[in-house]
């Protein structure tokens, strides 16, 4: 039994017990909240307080990734990095700078509109209902937020400026000369006043209404696409490529993900490509984080070459255009935009029995395909363990160099949302083109001479260009290497109007459309034409109507051919309105889709500095003063930024595209949202299966002599992941409520590196009480209450480890090692409790080193140590140099390597002094002989060879 269930007749009346914990932490949970304790002063507006102990100090800006309130409320894993951005923002507060931490949520997704579609009840209800569930759980905790401060996405006047932000990109264009988003209305006057030549090179006056709002749109960073895009019957939406896994399913539901050309809102991130790639070298971030966004990026070099047609010309981009010349067939995805054009009425003469898939003609061998291509994923497309499967299209191209005929084959290894969604195969080079081209006996032309011993297939290592001259052509890359024949075959491509070198990105645009109700309305309607016109600011927020069905029109999670109907679609009263933009009013159709949750989450971190604003998002001297850069040169944004690693990608890199289009647009001053990134670990838990494999609930095993037991059943235990479906979930509640959320605070602390994944141990949690306990009783005495403090001056050894502990801390503190921080303390109370009284210089360091992680008993305490108000504000404390220093040192002495003594001298010994203190201490181990060698390590050792 724990010291916190113990029988109450056992507790001396003063003893620090959960029951104590708990009435002191609600009692200083509620003085902060009527204090104020934890505002954080603007430098203007209304959260400006010239009065504040922090108002113009230095700044630091701590946030932390906000949650998604789930119903099932917070476990013991989620608040770990909470309560660690909690620790280094209350340290640095009482070092002296002005702490903005906030908390916020983000409220708008997918579990409340699938727990809508099937009970009926409002996603708003339960979200909120969730959300008050969180502040009650995290206030228990005792977080030093600015509650002032606080959002949720699913709040109108936070998601009108998600529109108002959304209005930015959609009239904004990317200006690749300038390297910079700029508005629209300068494109339009650079079109205008010639400076910008419209596409077919018409003046611009001479084109119709139609035709510039075509050219317009082309260019804007948020635009409409017929596309392919990845659609999920199961979850009734579309998804962004950074949704889907690497195994062709929904990252939410696990449902499976077809390719269908629909017609969407997407972001033109892909302009951004460059700069996402370059700026990720200004920000002090994990490097695999970095990484895998370099991954993702993904910037390949190479060449766009064109097949000429009878119906235009097939574009490819490929990195090798070096191999040109084996290129022997071109392979279209199923659904690319020529494949109907190019189908003739019959197969050509000569067309052999295995390309026609054993169809009478080109159409129906295309359409069967195209069928059987649309039911699978893209990675079953993709995978390279199955055969290659295709089917000739009936039609030709010419190559670009020789002018033979190339035959043009449709197949699902191929991918419409890749690249120009064709390729040129050339199967002696590439290991997926050789497969297929030996399933369909097409040609196969080494160009690349295979190292000696090569064993036959596809080469893909390097070598002298072999088989590669048109000297008719002028063109000659016979002898070549990579770099220079790649250099070569693209001037000859550019020379010749067949191909330019390109560069492209694995990067897709950001399919920006969700097929949802619950999510944040678009800004956008349509007029009699069709065409997307922005509403104006006036108008914002298009706030969501009341719906009476959340459920999409299908959900069904096997049919790749079901199509989407939103339900905000079958709101005609509300899809159908009569508007004055301007010119009258007139009627127009609102879009039906929303924006995706990652929306709200791209700049939340902005309405944390000026909440209460309603004329801008945030007031330019507040976003200069929190996110501004330091120096020339300096990315600027949030100082500390502390959330899982699984955001590496999505939402990391839409904030920083959304970020980058606001700093282009002059709406903040730092061109990267989030300077330093701190990735915390998991904190996982032991779960036991019974002999059917079923869960067992984690609680109610028993061990006995290294064995698990439920009931009188004996259990496997395994080690995972804490939730539900293992029933291994631990509650902070639970832990509050058991020992106090202070304890739970320092356990959570010290169980090791913050960044470092760790098994959670209920019953080590007693560990942390007890120390706090001890840090009680070096303070007030369990009997009668009173002070166990003396001000007589600590002596000398207990003072130089309390300033050796202090500047430990400090520099724990500094590099977020919380973990040895509090091992320090405990060391330091450990020495405390040993005196028959505790020295005050003592005490109230000791408090206040303690107060980042246990503040609630850390203000008790100093209370009672007769301070007024809270240590919130108090300076923490400060080592003294000259204690810093030892006065002695102990050097171990080894005799031919192994230590036969240890002696303790002055610091500040000679060597001389040290070398005869160790020939001494060692005598008995030479035996009388003299050594042959003494080897003095200042400081550490003393080494004699005898």
């Amino acid at each position: 039994m724990s010291e916190a269930a113990a029988p109450a007749t056992d507790i001396p009346p003063y003893r620090y017990t959960a029951a104590l914990a708990g009435d002191i932490e609600q009692r200083w949970q509620d003085t902060w909240q009527r204090e104020g304790t934890f505002h954080a002063p603007n430098p203007t507006g209304p959260l400006a307080d010239p009065t504040h102990p922090r108002a113009g100090a230095e700044k630091l800006y701590v946030l932390d990734m906000f949650p998604y309130p789930s119903g099932a409320g917070l476990h013991v894993g989620h608040p770990l990095g909470y309560i660690g951005t909690d620790c280094f923002a209350r340290y640095q507060r009482m070092a002296g700078r002005n702490v903005l931490h906030a908390m916020g949520f983000d409220a708008f997704g997918l579990p409340a509109e699938q727990y809508a579609v099937q009970t009926g009840t409002h996603p708003r209800t339960t979200t909120e209902a969730n959300i008050e569930r969180y502040k009650e759980q995290l206030r228990r905790l005792g977080l030093a937020h600015d509650e002032r401060r606080s959002v949720s996405t699913i709040d109108t006047d936070f998601y009108r400026w998600t529109q108002w932000i959304f209005l930015q990109v959609f009239n904004s264009w990317y200006d690749t000369d300038a390297k910079r988003a700029r508005p629209v209305a300068e494109l339009i006057a650079e079109f205008e006043g010639g400076q910008r030549a419209t596409p077919d090179g018409r003046p611009w006056a001479e084109l119709t209404v139609a035709e510039r709002r075509a050219v317009v749109d082309d260019h804007r960073l948020a635009y409409v696409s017929q596309a392919p895009v990845n659609w999920c019957p199961g979850l009734g939406t579309v998804l962004a490529n950074e949704e889907v896994t690497a195994d062709g399913r929904s990252e939410r539901g696990n449902f499976p993900v077809f390719k269908r050309n629909l017609k969407q809102w997407m972001m033109r991130i892909t302009a951004y490509g460059d700069r996402l790639l370059e700026d990720l070298d200004t920000l002090d971030w994990p490097e695999p984080i970095k990484l895998q966004q370099r991954n993702w990026i993904g910037r390949s070099t190479g060449a766009h070459i064109d097949f000429v047609t009878g119906q235009g010309p097939v574009r490819v981009f490929t990195t090798r255009p070096d191999t040109i010349f084996g290129a022997t067939y071109l392979v279209l995805a199923p659904e690319h935009e020529l494949v109907d054009a190019l189908v003739p009425a019959a197969w050509p003469e000569g067309t052999r029995e295995v390309w026609t898939g054993g169809h009478a003609s080109p159409r129906a061998a295309v359409e069967a395909y195209r069928k059987a291509a649309a039911a699978k994923t893209d990675v079953e497309r993709q995978s390279d363990t199955r055969e290659k499967t295709g089917v000739f299209t009936g039609g030709y191209a010419e190559h670009p160099v020789t002018g033979a005929p190339v035959p043009i084959f449709v197949a699902d290894y191929v991918l419409a949302g890749y690249g120009t969604g064709a390729i040129m195969a050339v199967p002696a080079e590439d290991e997926r083109d050789h497969a297929f081209a030996e399933v369909f006996e097409l040609p196969i032309v080494r160009t690349v001479q295979p190292s000696e011993g090569f064993a036959g297939g596809a080469y893909t290592g390097d070598g002298p260009r072999i088989n590669s001259a048109a000297p008719e052509v002028g063109l000659d890359l016979d002898g070549l290497g990579l770099a220079d024949a790649k250099a070569r075959a693209i001037a000859w491509l550019e020379a010749n109007g067949r191909g330019a070198g390109a560069v492209t990105w694995r990067l897709r645009d950001w399919l920006f459309s969700r097929q949802r109700y619950w999510g944040e309305p678009f800004p956008i309607v349509y007029d009699e034409t069709g065409a997307a016109i922005a509403l104006p600011e006036e108008m914002l927020p298009v706030e969501l109507p009341e719906v009476d069905d959340f459920s999409p029109k299908t959900f069904d999670a096997d049919d790749a051919a079901s199509n989407p109907e939103t339900p905000l679609s079958r709101r005609r009263d509300w899809v159908e309105v009569e508007l004055d933009l301007g010119d009258g009013p007139k009627r127009y159709t609102r879009e039906t889709n929303v924006m995706p949750q990652w929306a709200g989450s791209c700049w939340y971190e902005l309405r944390y500095l000026d909440p209460t604003n309603t004329t801008r998002f945030a007031d330019p001297e507040n976003e200069r003063y929190w996110m501004g850069p330091r120096a020339a040169g300096d990315c600027g944004g949030t100082d500390l930024y502390v959330g899982g690693a699984e955001h590496a990608v999505l939402h990391l890199l839409y904030a920083r595209f959304w970020h980058k289009v606001l700093f282009d647009l002059g709406h903040v001053s730092s061109f990267e949202p989030f300077r330093k990134l701190f990735n915390q670990g998991m904190i996982q838990a032991y779960a036991f299966r019974d002999s059917r494999g079923a869960p067992v609930p984690a609680e109610e095993v028993v061990e006995v002599d290294g064995r698990w037991f439920h009931g009188e059943a004996e259990v496997a235990r395994e080690y995972g992941k804490m939730g539900k479906s293992l029933k291994n979930v631990v509650t902070p509640d639970e832990m509050c409520a058991a020992y106090g959320a202070d304890t739970f605070r320092v356990y959570e602390m010290s169980m090791g590196p913050l960044e470092v994944s760790r098994p959670w141990d209920t019953r080590a949690v007693v560990g942390s009480y007890r120390f706090l306990q001890r840090v009680w009783r070096a303070v007030v005495d369990e009997e009668t209450g009173e002070l166990r403090v003396t001000d007589e001056p600590a002596d000398e050894a207990t003072r130089r480890l309390l300033h050796k502990v202090i500047d430990g801390v400090r520099g724990d503190m500094e590099g977020i090692r919380f973990n040895t921080a509090i091992a320090k303390l405990i060391e330091l109370t450990n020495a405390v409790t040993r005196l028959p009284a505790t020295p005050r210089d003592v005490a109230e360091p000791l408090v206040l080193m303690l107060a980042p992680f246990a503040p609630h008993v850390a203000e008790e305490l100093w209370r009672k140590l007769g301070h007024a108000g809270s240590l919130a504000y108090a300076d923490f404390p400060t080592a003294d140099p000259r204690l810093l220093v030892a006065e002695t040192v102990t050097y171990p002495v080894q005799v031919n390597g192994k230590v036969r003594g240890r002696i303790e001298v002055a610091a500040d010994a000679a060597e001389d002094e040290v070398r005869s203190a160790a020939l001494e201490a060692v005598a008995g181990s030479l035996g009388g002989k003299e050594p042959r060698k003494v080897i003095v390590v200042k400081g550490r050792m003393v080494s004699v060879v005898a």
